[in-house]
C-alpha cells in the first residue's frame, strides 16, 4: 500500500469516528475506535499465522455451509481433538491465541446482522485477550472501554445497537483498502494524532508531534561519541519514562530498523492508565512482540517501578538511549528524604513549582556511560534561578550537557510556548556546548506551526557535524558559559537578529549632492516652460 493510501485509510477512519461519536466526547470515543482497530490487527495477524500453520487444511470461507463463519471457527468445530496442540503451536509462532468467536471477522458478522449477543461477545473477547491470549498478561488492556456506559445507550439493546453501527461502519471503511499490519499501524498513529488535535491541552498527556519525535529519534540513534560516523548498528535498550502512547519509542525503533540496525528491548513508563493502555496496544499493533517491550504503569517522579530501584550495581538497569517529552513545569511534592534519592543526590532536588529537572535527572541516572539522552523541556530550565540554577551548574561542570536546541513556538497541541531539546551524555568528548537556534525556521500553520523535512534535517545535520552556522548554531566554550553565570539562554549565544547594514557617509553624501543637482536642473527646465506659458515660475 502506498503512503498516500495509508494516509487515506487514516482519514477515512477519522471521518467514520467523527460521524459516529455523536454527542460522545472525543477522548471517550478514541478508546473505542482504537481498541477496535487493535482487535482487527490482532485478528488479521493471527489468522495469517494460522493459515500458514494449517496450510491446505485451512478452511475456505466461501465453501458451502461456511457463510458467516470465520475459517478458524470451521476448523475448530471439525478438529476438536487437535485444538489444544494447535493453540500451543500458535503461542510459539504467533506469540498469542484468539478464540474464533472473538476474531474481528466474527465480531463484524455479529454487527452486520444486528446480533443481540455482540456486546457480550466483545466483553468476553476483551477479557480473554487481557488474561489468556498472551503468555505475558495484559491485565487491564481494555480497562477504559466501558461497554456498559450510558454514553453508548441507556439499555443493553441500545448499547448493542450502537456498537453494531460503529463496528459495521469501521469495517466498511477498512474494506475500501488493503490493510496489512504496517498500514494499520500507520492508521493507528494517524488517529492518535487526530484525537490529540481535538483534545487541546490534554493532548500533551499522550502525544509528541511526529516531526519533533523525528528529531529526538535521529539524535539518539546516531553514534553517541562520534555522531559524524552515522547511525549506531545496535541499540540494546531504549527508555522513555513518560512514554504517552509510545509513539516516540516506536519512532526510535523504526529509525533503527530503516537504517539496517537492530534494537533490543523497549521500555516505557506512563502514569495515566488510559494512555498506558494506548501504548501497549500501539506496540503490539506495530509488530513489536510482547517479549520485546515492557511498559510500566506508574509514577516516574516517585520511581515506583521496583525494577528500576535495583541497588545491586550488576543488576541496575541502564539504557543506551533515553528519550522523553515529560509534562512541562509539572508541580510535584518532593519529600524531605528525596534529597537522598540516588537520582538527585549528586545534583539536587528540583523545586516544587517545576519538576522539569527532576524528570531530566531521572533519565540521566539510568543512562549508560556511553549512551545519549534527548529530552524536550520548556525554556525556563535554561535560565531560571534558585535550585534549578544549582542543578544546571552541576550538570555543566560535570560535562553532561552536550547540545541545546531551541525550537519554534506553537509546535504542540498542548501549549503554544517555544520549547527546547537538551541532549545529555555522561561521557561527552567536546568540552564545549553546541547551541542551535531554530526558533525562526518553521512553516506557519493555521492551528500549529510545522517543521518541514528540510528544517528537521538541518537540525539533525548541525548536531551530527557540530557545525557553526551564522545566526543558527555555535559551539560555545565553557569559559563563556561560566562568564554568563551558567545561564544557557539560547539568544545569549546565538542571536537570530540580522546586523544593520553599514552606512558609508561619503557615498550617501555624494548621492545627495547628485540628487540636489538633478532637482535644480529639473526645476530650471520646468520654470522655462512656465515662463513660455506666461505663468509664474516655481520659487
Amino acid at each position: 500500500m502506498t503512503e498516500n493510501d495509508q494516509k487515506q485509510l487514516g482519514k477515512t477512519l477519522w471521518a467514520v469516528a467523527d460521524q459516529l461519536r455523536g454527542t460522545m466526547d472525543a477522548d471517550d470515543f478514541r478508546d473505542y475506535m482504537l481498541s477496535f482497530l487493535f482487535l482487527r490487527y490482532l485478528s488479521d495477524n493471527y489468522e495469517a499465522a494460522a493459515r500458514k500453520e494449517l496450510g491446505s487444511d485451512y478452511p475456505d470461507p466461501n465453501a458451502v455451509g461456511n457463510a458467516g463463519k470465520t475459517p478458524l471457527s470451521v476448523w475448530y468445530a471439525a478438529n476438536k481433538a487437535d485444538v489444544a496442540q494447535f493453540e500451543q503451536q500458535m503461542r510459539r509462532k504467533a506469540h498469542y491465541v484468539i478464540k474464533p468467536k472473538y476474531l474481528w471477522g466474527h465480531i463484524v458478522h455479529l454487527a452486520k446482522t444486528q446480533d443481540d449477543t455482540l456486546l457480550d461477545t466483545l466483553q468476553g473477547g476483551f477479557k480473554y485477550i487481557e488474561e489468556e491470549s498472551f503468555q505475558s498478561h495484559f491485565q487491564g488492556l481494555f480497562s477504559e472501554i466501558n461497554l456498559a456506559s450510558d454514553k453508548l445507550g441507556r439499555t443493553y439493546p441500545d448499547r448493542n445497537a450502537k456498537l453494531c453501527s460503529i463496528i459495521s461502519e469501521i469495517a466498511r471503511g477498512m474494506a475500501l483498502f488493503s490493510t496489512d499490519s504496517d498500514t494499520l499501524g500507520d492508521a493507528y498513529e494517524y488517529l492518535i494524532g487526530q484525537f490529540a488535535a481535538g483534545s487541546g491541552k490534554k493532548a500533551g498527556e499522550f502525544y509528541t508531534p511526529q516531526q519533533i519525535s523525528n528529531i529526538l529519534s535521529a539524535i539518539v540513534t546516531l553514534d553517541s561519541q562520534e555522531p559524524k560516523t552515522g547511525p549506531r548498528s545496535k541499540l540494546d535498550s531504549v527508555f522513555d519514562f513518560a512514554c504517552g502512547s509510545g509513539s516516540l519509542l516506536l519512532n526510535v525503533r523504526h529509525r533503527m530498523v530503516k537504517a539496517g540496525g537492530t534494537i533490543g528491548r523497549i521500555y516505557g513508563q506512563e502514569s495515566n492508565i488510559t494512555t498506558y493502555n494506548l501504548a501497549r496496544m500501539n506496540m503490539l499493533l506495530h509488530g513489536v512482540k510482547d517479549t520485546e517491550f515492557e511498559i510500566y504503569h506508574g509514577d516516574t517522579l516517585k520511581n515506583d517501578w521496583e525494577w528500576l530501584r535495583e541497588t545491586n550495581p550488576a543488576k541496575n538497569p541502564k539504557f543506551d538511549a533515553v528519550v522523553a517529552n515529560p509534562p512541562f513545569s509539572y508541580r510535584w511534592e518532593p519529600k524531605d528524604e528525596t534529597k537522598d534519592d540516588p537520582r538527585f543526590r549528586n545534583h539536587g532536588v528540583a523545586p516544587k513549582s517545576a519538576a522539569d529537572f527532576a524528570f531530566l535527572l531521572h533519565g540521566l541516572h539510568y543512562l549508560k556511560d556511553d549512551g545519549v539522552m534527548a529530552i524536550i523541556l520548556p525554556h525556563g530550565v535554561l535560565f531560571r534561578g534558585g535550585k534549578e540554577a544549582d542543578i544546571r551548574t552541576k550538570l555543566l561542570k560535570d560535562g553532561h550537557i552536550d547540545t541545546v536546541i531551541g525550537l519554534p513556538a506553537n509546535l504542540f497541541y498542548s501549549t503554544g510556548i517555544p520549547v527546547c531539546i537538551l541532549v545529555l551524555k555522561k561521557c561527552k568528548k567536546p568540552d564545549d556546548v553546541l547551541f542551535i537556534n531554530a526558533a525562526d525556521h518553521f512553516v506557519k500553520g493555521k492551528r500549529q506551526n510545522q517543521l518541514s523535512e528540510e528544517h528537521i534535517q538541518q537540525i539533525v545535520s548541525t548536531y551530527q557535524n557540530r557545525e557553526e552556522l551564522e545566526r543558527y548554531s555555535r559551539r560555545v566554550a565553557m569559559k563563556e558559559i561560566i562568564d554568563n553565570d551558567y545561564n544557557l539562554n539560547i539568544s545569549r549565544y546565538v542571536s537570530t537578529a540580522e546586523n544593520e547594514k553599514e552606512i558609508d557617509l561619503k557615498v550617501v553624501h555624494a548621492e545627495l549632492v547628485t540628487i540636489e543637482s538633478e532637482i535644480a536642473t529639473a526645476k530650471q527646465r520646468h520654470n522655462a516652460f512656465l515662463t513660455e506659458l506666461g505663468l509664474a515660475p516655481l520659487p
